[in-house]
């Protein structure tokens, strides 16, 4: 494939709910302009953009990938995305290094739920989108309803477009170009007809500041559209150099601001890593300033470090097609680079720029993983790893209390995917364990208690012996001694202040860290030989031990604080399922949007699959964030019930 200057390249994202017609699509375009010499269907796995095996297998797509299409002298790269709500980050990414998208809707399904993630991400974003009505060949397709419902949903800059253009436009888009432009607005209300230049400048203006959103039907699968479309977007798409400043920071982390030029120092920002079995990693740049050449020395910012670049091509699916250079607005890959990864900027080191960064969704679906195999956990580790360069929108980490590590991500088909290619790439079986929750223990009364630990054997002895008494704190801990006539040498009260403190890590209902706790140590006894540190440590944990246990010891857990994002006709469903999770509503807030912010706590405990139980309730269109917020009194019938599974642990 030839390299393509900036004013003849676009970029365009391809969104839209699982199933409709993305992927096929893409085969479609490819058949037509002679690249392939038969279409691939997604059920048979054999498509251009859905190579992966994990692809094949599963039959929808689960990475974002770049199908470059030429066309009348012309290259769009599409970057095809997945449709499940779980790889809304593959979207955020997409929409960074594309100058529209294309959001194609199921004639027969209409407006579904990843309709309108996608129209939401554009907005967010603010990318000019064409909407494609897609499988026109079913029978259930009525153009004229799918459309009225796509324009309840999203709105009035929706205009019905066919292709070509031309001065007989109906009055709906005359006034919709009219509104693009003061000039033609004026024209407009003389009655002057426009001129087909003057459709074409109102067309690319209104499409860009989205006061215009095209849509047009197809049915890609027999072939019908394809050209229309791809005309449409090589004359309404802005081009790379059309697009807005990018902003980024400079090396003094000053906020900064980059117009695509050609003419200035190279700059390109990377927004997917694909792990390739056979090529390793593979980064996947847009170029935003300069040009970038194979074989040249580049700046990573984040790393401090600067990079040679290997040789340059252009990914169609697994195809790799080598260039020499692209310019600005081109989407380029380069292989094994060292220490870049996803969310990067590569830069000219004279012109020093850090583009901001990628923005992915916290995880709000966890699960706790161990390997089979014990002797495989370092694999286990070292292979999400390097899943997590390919897909940073999932996290691990490791729960220092619990001692689990926990898989985190939008939902269980992501970390299901995740699971599958850690078994496929790197030989690692996996399971998953229940979640432990890290509950606290503390006390509610008073006691007042004697540890006294007096060992003798053969030669020296141990003998330590305090007088300490327990009560309820606002600090986690807190130690003071009131020893009066030497009752304990004074050199001795460290070593007790340290026996309490890691006596706290276990407590006696449960074997959880102990908080909240006052100690105040104010008489004991020791021996002139037999007493030593170790022997009042040990003291201390043995009236640790009897003073919190009488001192009405309790079991506490985590309540975490939810900000929940529902639509009006889910709240019902919602609400009722708080009560069932012990969940409290604190709140209701209206949003702009529509919908409503319920405001709500609930303990840890009930909320492991809030994720899945939220998107089953509300059909994918609740979503939520949630952090800590304080530890309450686990209710007695359910402490007893954990306080007996930890004593059944204890005693096998």
């Amino acid at each position: 494939m030839k390299g393509y200057t900036s004013e003849t390249i676009r970029n365009v994202a391809l969104l839209g709910h699982g199933g409709c017609g993305k992927t096929t699509f893409l085969e479609s375009a490819l058949y037509e302009t002679g690249v392939i010499p038969k279409m691939g269907k997604v059920e048979d796995g054999n498509t251009v953009s859905d190579y992966d095996k994990m692809e094949a297998e599963k039959g929808y797509s689960i990475n974002t990938s770049v199908v470059p299409i030429e066309w009348k002298n012309s290259k769009i790269n599409f970057i095809d995305t997945p449709g499940y709500f779980d790889f809304v980050g593959e979207v955020n990414a997409a929409l960074r290094a594309a100058e529209a998208a294309v959001i194609l809707v199921d004639a027969g399904a209409g407006v579904q739920v990843g309709t309108e993630a996608a129209w939401n991400a554009c907005e967010r974003y603010k990318t000019p989108r064409f909407i494609v009505i897609n499988k026109r060949d079913k029978d259930e397709f009525d153009y004229h309803k799918t459309f009225a419902e796509l324009k309840e949903a999203f709105g009035e800059t929706l205009i019905p477009f066919s292709w070509p253009i031309t001065t007989e436009i109906d009055e709906e888009l005359k006034e919709a170009i009219a509104m693009a432009d003061d000039e033609l607005m004026e024209k407009y209300f003389e009655g002057e007809d426009f001129s087909d230049e003057e459709i074409k400048k109102g067309l690319v203006k209104g499409i860009s500041d989205g006061v215009i959103v095209p849509v047009c039907s197809s049915a890609f699968e027999l072939g019908h559209g394809i050209e229309g479309l791809l005309d449409l977007l090589i004359t309404y798409v802005p081009t790379p150099l059309q697009h807005g400043p990018y902003k980024g920071f400079n090396d003094k982390n000053e906020p900064v601001e980059r117009i695509s030029l050609t003419d200035a120092p190279m700059s390109a920002f990377v927004f997917k890593t694909i792990i390739d079995p056979f090529v390793g990693k593979i980064s996947l740049m847009k170029v935003v300033t300069g040009k970038i050449n194979s074989g040249t020395e580049v700046y990573n910012e984040r790393a401090g470090k600067s990079e040679k670049l290997g040789k340059l091509f252009f990914l169609r699916g697994k195809e790799q097609l080598e260039l020499n250079y692209a310019e600005a607005g081109d989407i380029v890959a380069v292989a094994k680079l060292q220490y870049t990864m996803s969310g990067d900027t590569l830069c000219d080191k004279s012109d020093i720029i850090r583009y901001l960064p990628l923005d992915y969704p916290s995880p709000t679906y966890f699960i706790a993983i161990e390997a089979e195999n014990k002797a495989d956990d370092e694999k286990m580790g070292t292979g999400l790893a390097k899943l997590r360069e390919e897909d940073p929108s999932f996290v691990v980490e490791r729960n220092p209390e619990t001692h689990q590590t926990l898989l985190g991500g939008q939902g269980d088909i992501q970390l299901g995917i995740i699971l599958a290619k850690l078994k496929d790439r790197f030989g690692v079986s996996v399971k998953t364990i229940p979640q432990k929750i890290a509950y606290r223990e503390t006390i509610k009364g008073a006691s007042d208690v004697q540890g006294k630990h007096k060992k003798q054997s053969g030669g020296a002895g141990q003998y330590g012996d305090v007088h300490i008494k327990f009560s309820p704190s606002q600090e986690e801990f807190e130690f003071s001694e009131e020893l009066f006539g030497g009752s304990i040498p004074k050199n001795y009260v460290p070593a007790v202040e340290k026996g309490l403190i890691e006596s706290m890590e276990k407590g006696p209902l449960a074997g959880c860290k102990v908080v909240n706790v006052k100690a105040v140590l104010y008489d004991g006894s020791y021996h002139d030989v037999d007493s030593n540190e170790m022997a009042f440590k040990i003291a201390a944990s043995l009236a640790f031990k009897k003073g919190i246990a009488e001192a009405k010891p309790c079991l506490l857990e985590p309540i975490m604080h939810m900000e929940i994002y529902v639509p009006d006709a889910y709240m019902g469903d919602v609400m009722g399922d708080m009560n069932k999770r012990r969940g409290k509503i604190l709140g209701m807030e209206p949003q702009a949007n529509g919908g409503q912010k319920l405001l709500a706590e609930a303990p840890q405990a009930e909320l492991f699959d809030y994720a899945l139980g939220l998107r089953s309730m509300t059909q994918g269109r609740g979503t939520f964030d949630m952090r800590f917020e304080r530890y309450e009194e686990v209710p007695a019938q359910i402490a007893q019930k954990i306080i007996a599974e930890h004593q059944e642990k204890q005693d096998k």
